[in-house]
């Protein structure tokens, strides 16, 4: 048969393969070639003897449920339901489609068809705009109520937003549909006609009532339908040509479907059939419109034509066996099905061959075909024309990211879209840079846009979340993109590190020419006045001090980083050690001239080398126990700065680093309170208030330093580091040693032993 007549069973006919009493076709064993269809299996054999014996085999060509033949054994000459299913959910997302619409038959088809998408639907993202239901007419007094019905859906369907209507039916509904769209323009509905994208299911077709076929079908154009795959076998074209009402015997059915087909009518027609031309049987089928008959053949054809030749593959492999055999040479009547159905399907459900058009048909381990569904795009002219072409293909077998291929550019779409992909949503999309922001009360596929938070991004259009950039990255202007940061540090060769190099250096020279100028006067009063080994010292700690800020510059290493905190406490401590010392030496020799004194025999330097090592010792064991415990090392700051990451020394050890910057405290308010008490002291050369000034300087530049590193990051907090290091080295180094250089190289005649005298006098 040839499923064009538009019928088409969802059911195949079952026979039943009872014991029969077969004749054996002369020659059959002797003429037989390895791999050669038997004589007794050709079409001529079964016609004679189709009476003999009725299979008990069930290939189906339509469409079917597990639970239809419960228990039997079953041959599906079609894929799954189910996988027809996975094949509309493939194609929504593939055209990211989520405001779906969906129209059903009011029968139990129907219901499973809801209750089996509308779980795959959400499950990923899709949301179903209305469900509409086409009721099933019994009697013609229900016809008005389901024209009424079907103006309502019309409305609902036209006024929704969803572009894209998923519609699940049989050939009649197509029909329907036709009249709801033909009377829709008869001012029956309220909405006015928009475009739709319809994809329909394998179980419809398109066909026309013969008082339908002027009718408007352009409703057609752009729809995507599923179909059972198809091919054409060789001669199936001349096969149809030949088809003839007056040289198939006269069978009515085809005379009925002649007549219907090009509305004419026998002249030994028993009915009027109210036609006004007579019917010649030399009509030509190949001139019908495409939705009254095709001349290619159809999915339903195609499975019908596999279905048979997979059965006469099985007898064949029966009839070959070694049983089938030897029953075939030992009695001249063969009692072929005698024995259990079993053994025929023992043979079906291997079955293998390749048909005549080229296509290897075989079942899998549940019995079903191993095929798929043909993608087909309609095209339908206001000529009435339809055509079909197919655009992609449905692979249920294949992994889950290749079920469906599909051409996107041989899509001929409606013309309302203006032959560009539709969108069916119910929200426009949310643009990189923003997110979803779902609205109350309304389905999930419905929402509004809020931009990404600072610090966050969304690169595709709507993203439920914004995602932050990774810790080496940051977010554009946009929110759209993660640019990579730039590695950065203090580096020398930056305006800032170039500066702060420069001051280092020129106050390290400066040190080093007033260590020059002392050792050069070393034996003038001014510079034995108040003990010369502690004044070296000093100026060599302080020279020392510039130096290691040099450390804090340039790209951390584990050496540097190992040095920068614990020299730079080293080098303070000890130059705050020599101030105190010096400091103490003024005390002690003002007060060891007092009559009666007792404190001559501290006056000396083992006094001030004491004070020195003391006080540095303390500092050197709390290096040696950070060193020993939390050690700086070269870490990567990701988050102090948005655009770049920060290449620092981590101090390790917080606690340590403070109490090692604690301890420096200490030692320069010890030494600014006994600077202070005895900046009045008699003494031409008493330092002590210029001591106390330094100091003063000193304490200054330091306790603005904590608040200010601790509200600084990045590079800022280095710089201010290194900036107190200079600036209260340069303190120390100007308010100790400007106004000695100053009597040393400008006013020499100051600097002798009568004016230090005379100093003492004048006190």
């Amino acid at each position: 048969m040839h499923s064009d007549l538009k019928e088409t069973p969802t059911l195949s006919s079952q026979v039943s393969l009872k014991s029969a009493s077969l004749p054996k076709p002369r020659g059959a064993a002797e003429n037989k070639k390895e791999g050669e269809i038997p004589p007794w299996c050709s079409e001529s054999w079964f016609r004679r003897h189709s009476r003999s014996f009725a299979f008990t085999l069930q290939l189906t060509y339509g469409s079917l449920t597990n639970e239809a033949f419960s228990g039997l054994s079953i041959y599906q000459m079609v894929p799954n339901e189910a996988q027809q299913y996975k094949g509309i959910l493939q194609l929504i997302l593939h055209f990211r489609w989520t405001w779906i619409g969906l129209i059903t038959v009011d029968d139990e088809r129907g219901e499973r068809f809801v209750q089996a998408l509308l779980p795959l639907f959400s499950q990923n993202g899709i949301c179903v705009a209305f469900v509409q239901k086409i009721l099933q007419v019994s009697m013609i007094s229900y016809y008005f109520g389901m024209m009424k019905q079907g103006w309502k859906n019309y409305d609902i369907v036209m006024e929704s937003i969803a572009n894209t209507v998923v519609i699940f039916g049989d050939t009649d509904t197509i029909a329907y549909l036709r009249w709801a769209i033909q009377f829709s323009e008869i001012e029956f509905t309220t909405a006015k006609p928009k475009g739709k994208v319809c994809i329909m299911t394998m179980q419809m077709d398109f066909a026309s009532y013969y008082y339908q076929r002027n009718w408007n079908n352009v409703f057609l154009h752009g729809a995507i339908s599923f179909m059972l795959h198809t091919n054409e076998p060789p001669g199936f074209h001349q096969f149809l040509q030949s088809r003839k009402p007056l040289r198939t015997g006269g069978r009515d059915l085809i005379r009925e479907f002649w007549e219907q087909a090009f509305l004419c009518q026998f002249s030994d027609s028993l009915v009027e059939k109210g036609f006004n031309k007579n019917c010649t049987g030399e009509e030509k089928l190949e001139s019908l419109p495409g939705d009254v008959f095709e001349m290619s053949m159809t999915g339903t054809s195609y499975n019908i034509y596999n279905a048979v030749w997979a059965v006469a593959h099985a007898l064949h492999g029966l009839y070959a066996s070694p049983y089938g055999h030897r029953k075939m040479e030992k009695r001249k009547k063969y009692h072929l099905f005698s024995r259990p159905s079993w053994q025929l399907h023992h043979f079906l459900k291997r079955v293998s061959f390749n048909n005549s058009a080229g296509e290897k048909i075989s079942f899998d381990t549940s019995g079903v075909v191993a095929t798929g569904y043909d993608i087909i795009n309609w095209l339908a002219f206001p000529n009435q024309s339809v055509f079909k072409v197919k655009i992609g293909e449905v692979h249920p077998k294949a992994p889950a990211g290749q079920i469906l291929t599909i051409n996107d550019e041989e899509i001929t779409w409606n013309s309302w879209f203006n032959k560009t992909q539709p969108l069916s949503v119910c929200s426009e999309s949310c643009h990189p840079g923003s997110r979803k922001k779902r609205k109350e009360g309304e389905p999930f596929c419905c929402y509004g846009c809020k931009s990404c938070p600072e610090g966050k991004i969304s690169d595709q259009k709507d993203l439920g979340e914004c995602t932050e950039c990774r810790q080496d990255q940051y977010p554009n202007m946009g929110q759209n993109e993660c640019i990579p940061k730039d590695v950065t540090f203090l580096s020398h060769e930056e305006p800032l590190g170039i500066t702060l190099v420069t001051f280092a250096l020129s106050f390290s020279f400066i040190a080093l020419l007033v260590l020059g100028v002392f050792i050069k006067h070393h034996s003038t009063p001014i510079v034995k006045a108040n003990n010369r080994d502690l004044t070296y010292s000093l100026l060599i700690c302080l020279l020392l001090c510039f130096l290691c800020a040099l450390l804090f510059i340039g790209q951390p290493q584990l050496v540097s980083c190992l040095l920068q905190q614990t020299m730079f406490g080293m080098v303070f401590s000890v130059a705050l050690s020599c101030v105190l010392a010096k400091t103490v030496m003024v005390v002690l020799a003002f007060l060891s001239i007092q009559p009666g004194s007792s404190l001559r025999k501290w006056v000396g330097k083992r006094v001030g080398n004491s004070i020195v090592i003391s006080c540095s010792l303390f500092q050197a064991a709390l290096c040696f126990a950070w060193l020993a415990t939390s050690p700086p090392f070269p870490d990567v700051d990701m988050h102090s700065e948005t655009e770049a990451v920060l290449l620092e020394c981590n101090v390790g050890s917080v606690t340590m680093f403070y109490c090692v910057l604690g301890y420096m405290g200490f030692l320069a308010i010890v030494s600014f309170v006994v600077a202070f008490l005895s900046r009045k002291l008699p003494d031409s050369f008493n330092e002590a208030k210029f001591i106390t000034f330094s100091l003063l300087v000193f304490c200054s530049v330091w306790i603005s330093f904590v608040p200010t590193y601790l509200s600084t990051k990045g590079k800022s907090m280095v710089a201010v580091e290194i900036f107190s290091i200079l600036a209260s080295s340069a303190g120390l180094l100007g308010c100790i040693f400007a106004p000695k250089c100053y009597i040393i190289l400008l006013r020499p005649e100051l600097n002798n032993r009568e004016h230090l005298i005379r100093g003492k006098k004048r006190q």
